[in-house]
């Protein structure tokens, strides 16, 4: 979000309802009766009924407002403005503390639900200590107890301060049993090689002493595989890459195999040391390139993890399974995508029995993943392999889209909607389209991407609100002053220096905007004003957009946008220019407004996506899609859309487009009269509707015309019954 002028850098402390100071971060949650907690809100952010969705939900504190109100930000990215004594701190601890769980059976039956749950198998974790392994975003944490984990309320958690205890290390984080791997060599490192024992092995092998080795399994040939530390000496030498002493050890029968307590073998040992050439060694010597360890990981999810793209490729090269998923259901895309590297993005899209379905525990797809992390290459590699994937929704009805849109990935979401071709209007579960999504959040430059793509600026959501309604109705919104470009007044035109992606540049440049002061939301509005957004539709409640304005200089403001836009419409059909195909989506008809009664919804030539012509697009079965004119349609057995195998192929007459060559000459027959027939259509809406004879000269302000003859003797509109106020004269 941008941060309002004049924002203190360093955050205000405020006081909970529990008596503690709020800081930015703290982990909160409101613990109030809904009436209670909508009577604080007033005068304090204010009150929405949603807000009692997050009642008892724990948040994180965003930011504290000049007032000293708190915005709380939660995990659906949704952030609530409250008032501080509604809120109370929760306890949480950091990746890697100490804790220990409560002994009372009950409460933590209690405090779980909702929050990982309970089963009867974690009874013997009561009164244990464990580590965190994972805060997750609704504050949960994932705990180590020696082998197990499991996820935790927090309040069911109290601090320990006891020494760290090794056993408690687990490679549910690849980058912790990494770590522990480094701790334990410099442990044997500085051990006595004088010693006269079989654990002495272990040592001289993290030296990297190959001939002391081939002595010790001479003199204990039965001992080879015998631990120091937890390790044994053929995972440190190839952990530290000692290639002699690798070899050594392997003709001395040493088991590849062996794991240690976490579960890693001396292959997942390479991948932690980045050993490329002794993970293509041990390969050879037959090692299980797909084994597992304690937290389901592969030798390649560490060496993904670690960002190792040398032994990344030798593990893929020996048939490593890229599919296979971790503890969270992660794949290694899955973490290349997060980590963002590069190199490894690149050699794993192109395996060739790599599945982009593959889901996580949290339902994101390698697409929804790559969206959700604004990922632009991984996104590209993607599409690139499977675009059938661009319009899959998650569980929720979220799509690749919708995921960009949300977390303000713009180069993403451009990518999804020219190179994807998805559907730009796509839905949720909520029936919230992206730039619904987008508003929400306040993405200037996203709503003005998706809007230029064809965005219909008029579907409803659940609540059947707009995103008009959205940008006029989100407090968030409100409170964020839009600021013009350094250098720039609100009374200046756009510099040459000004971004063509600004939005107070935009509408700046309109002439309208004057010395208005714009919030983020006002001027959404009325740049979806100005984009053909209805002023007046009515969601279920009744609320037009113009109905949450209070201001009247913005609600002027707001009409003024709308006009312009209504003229330069009717400028374009009266010039015969015409609307470009983007216009033509994104404006969604509705009963009884002037978008509707002055440009009908007759179907008219589209581009085809296979020869770009203007034509009339075939109507692909069962998918949906109308992609192609009729010519090119005839060669396609899949949608080139969605890759669904095309059952029927439907003109706009409802007729079938036949297959065989010898229905050529009817179905060019058939074209010709579909286009005299929209001929006919064009004719009929410029012919005055009343004498049926003269072109329409005059255009009234309820939006139908007729001719000058016709006009003089009227006082209402004839189709309407509305008294005619105001003709406008066309000069054609």
């Amino acid at each position: 979000m941008p941060v309002h002028p004049g924002e203190h850098a360093e955050l205000q402390r405020q006081e909970s309802a529990d008596g503690h100071s709020f800081q930015q971060g703290d982990k909160v949650k409101c613990l109030l009766e809904m009436e209670i907690l909508r009577q604080m809100q007033e005068g304090h952010g204010g009150w929405n009924p949603k807000m009692a969705e997050y009642i008892c939900r724990i948040g994180t504190i965003h930011r504290i407002t000049d007032r000293g109100d708190v915005r709380v930000q939660y995990s659906n990215n949704i952030r609530w403005t409250f008032h501080p004594g509604a809120l109370t701190k929760v306890n949480t601890f950091g990746v890697g503390e100490l804790v220990k769980v409560l002994e009372d059976i009950d409460s933590v039956k209690r405090l779980q639900a909702g929050h990982g749950e309970w089963t009867d198998s974690m009874a013997p974790v009561l009164g244990q200590a464990g580590k965190v392994l994972k805060v997750y975003a609704d504050g949960d944490l994932r705990v180590a107890f020696g082998g197990q984990t499991w996820t935790f309320n927090p309040a069911c958690l109290t601090g320990q301060t006891v020494e760290v205890d090794a056993n408690l290390m687990t490679a549910e984080n690849p980058n912790e049993s990494g770590s522990t791997v480094i701790s334990v060599l410099e442990k044997l490192l500085s051990q006595s090689t004088e010693q006269d024992n079989p654990s002495r092995l272990v040592i001289e092998a993290a030296h990297g002493s190959a001939n002391k080795v081939r002595e010790l399994v001479q003199k204990y040939p039965d001992k080879v595989d015998i631990k120091n530390q937890g390790k044994t000496a053929l995972q440190v030498a190839a952990h530290q890459g000692h290639m002699e002493v690798v070899k050594a050890l392997l003709q001395a029968n040493s088991s590849i195999e062996v794991k240690d307590e976490d579960g890693d073998t001396a292959l997942h040992y390479t991948a932690f040391g980045n050993q490329a050439d002794i993970t293509r060694l041990l390969l050879s010597k037959g090692a299980n390139v797909n084994l597992l360890n304690n937290s389901m990981c592969t030798a390649l999810h560490i060496a993904v993890n670690k960002g190792f793209a040398d032994v990344v490729r030798v593990l893929t090269e020996h048939s490593a399974d890229v599919n296979l998923q971790d503890s969270y259901g992660d794949t290694p895309l899955h973490d290349a995508i997060a980590k963002d590297f590069r190199n490894i993005i690149e050699i794993l899209v192109l395996v060739p029995n790599i599945d982009f379905t593959q889901q996580n525990h949290r339902g994101f797809n390698l697409l929804h993943h790559a969206a959700l992390k604004g990922n632009k290459l991984a996104t590209e590699k993607i599409l690139g392999r499977a675009r059938q994937l661009v319009d899959v929704k998650k569980e929720d009805g979220f799509s690749a889209l919708h995921l960009a849109a949300l977390n303000n990935h713009r180069d993403v979401a451009k990518i999804l909607v020219k190179e994807g071709r998805c559907d730009i209007n796509i839905r949720n579960n909520r029936n919230q389209t992206a730039l619904q999504l987008a508003v929400t959040q306040g993405h200037t430059d996203l709503v003005q991407l998706l809007v230029s793509e064809g965005a219909d600026v008029n579907m409803e959501d659940e609540d059947g609100d707009t995103a008009m309604h959205v940008a006029l109705l989100r407090p968030q919104l409100a409170s964020v002053m839009l600021s013009p470009p350094v250098g720039t007044s609100s009374t200046e035109e756009p510099s040459e220096g000004c971004s063509s992606t600004s939005l107070y540049c935009r509408l700046s440049a309109s002439g309208l905007l004057g010395n208005t002061e714009l919030s983020v939301g006002a001027a959404l509005a009325c740049f979806l004003a100005q984009e053909g957004a209805d002023i007046n539709y009515a969601n279920h409640k009744g609320k037009s957009p113009l109905d949450l304005v209070a201001d009247s200089t913005m609600m002027q403001l707001i009409k003024s946008f709308s006009e312009k836009h209504r003229l330069q419409r009717l400028q374009a059909i009266t010039c015969g220019q015409g609307l470009s195909s983007a216009s033509l989506r994104r404006v969604h008809t509705t009963p009884n407004t002037m978008t509707n009664l002055v440009l009908p919804n007759l179907p008219g030539p589209s581009e085809c996506l296979i020869c770009s012509e203007l034509s009339l697009l075939v109507l692909f079965c069962p998918c949906q899609h109308s992609v192609a004119c009729e010519e090119c349609a005839h060669r396609m057995k899949k949608c080139i859309k969605c890759q669904v195998t095309i059952t029927k192929k439907i003109r706009q007459d409802q007729t079938e487009v036949g297959c065989s060559p010898g229905t050529e000459n009817s179905e060019q027959h058939n074209l010709l009269e579909q286009l005299q027939s929209r001929y006919r259509q064009m004719e009929e809406r410029i012919t005055c509707p009343i004498c049926i004879d003269n072109h329409i000269k005059l255009v009234f302000q309820c939006g139908h015309a007729s001719c000058i003859d016709c006009s003089a003797a009227l006082k209402t509109c004839p189709i309407c019954r509305q008294t005619i106020r105001e003709r406008i004269q066309l000069f054609v």
